[in-house]
């Protein structure tokens, strides 16, 4: 019994060297550590990127529904008149341009009116100023109008000034008849009807009608002569 322990412990060993061949073959022999990728493992599929948002490459413009607003304006021209009526119909506005600077009238042929004047901005816009708070802002627009809002003695006026052609246009006449200070202002419109007022010493009263092609206004027995306006 005593030589056959060597032979036990012999066969134990070979026993053991079979599992463990075994064991190799069934698992494999790759040695890559827990992570990295090792011969023959199939590679994991790429992720989806996440969907993004807005795409850099493209600007805001050319999504049409961030388009930014197109102003409706243009360069001002460096000489031009303008004539037109309020919203309501109930007042005149003239605008004189000449080289970036404007002069403007608004009246309302009864007792109501206001010269104002200021410059034009490269873009067509405008902001005239007169007196006592007086004010108007406006923007040329490519139909050749001018389109804005006038404010005087806290009331508000919507406008619209088309193009206007001679003899449209603004005039006005300032003089001194028996003592008296006589100022005249009229809005000759683009349909040849006329708006204006009249102001002896500071009164004022509807104007009587000018010749556009003289600028003779029928005065107090006499005439005066309107002049046509320019900044």
């Amino acid at each position: 019994m005593k030589r056959s322990g060597p032979l036990y412990t012999l066969l134990g060993g070979l026993l053991l060297a079979l599992f463990m061949l075994s064991l190799n073959a069934t698992t494999g022999t790759g040695n890559s550590s827990y992570g990295e990728d090792s011969p023959g493992a199939a590679s994991p599929a790429p992720s989806s990127p996440a969907p993004s948002k807005s795409d850099p490459s493209k600007s805001p413009t050319d999504d049409p529904s961030k388009e930014p607003s197109k102003k409706p304006s243009k360069k001002p021209p460096a000489k031009a008149e303008y004539a037109g009526r309020t919203d309501d119909d109930t007042s005149a506005v003239s605008i004189s341009i000449r080289d970036g600077k404007a002069i403007a009238y608004f009246c309302d042929g009864r007792n109501t009116e206001s010269w104002l004047k200021g410059n034009v901005d490269d873009d067509g816009s405008m902001r005239l100023t007169g007196k006592h708070g007086a004010k108007l802002d406006g923007t040329l627009r490519d139909d050749d109008k001018v389109r804005g809002t006038v404010d005087i003695d806290k009331k508000t006026w919507d406008f619209t000034a088309n193009r206007a052609k001679k003899p449209s246009g603004l005039y006005r006449a300032t003089t001194e008849v028996r003592g008296a200070e006589v100022d005249g202002g009229w809005i000759v419109l683009p349909d040849g009807s006329q708006v204006g007022i009249l102001k002896r010493d500071g009164k004022p009263a509807p104007a009587p009608r000018l010749d556009p092609e003289t600028g003779a206004v029928p005065f107090d027995g006499g005439r005066l002569t309107a002049r046509p306006v320019v900044p």
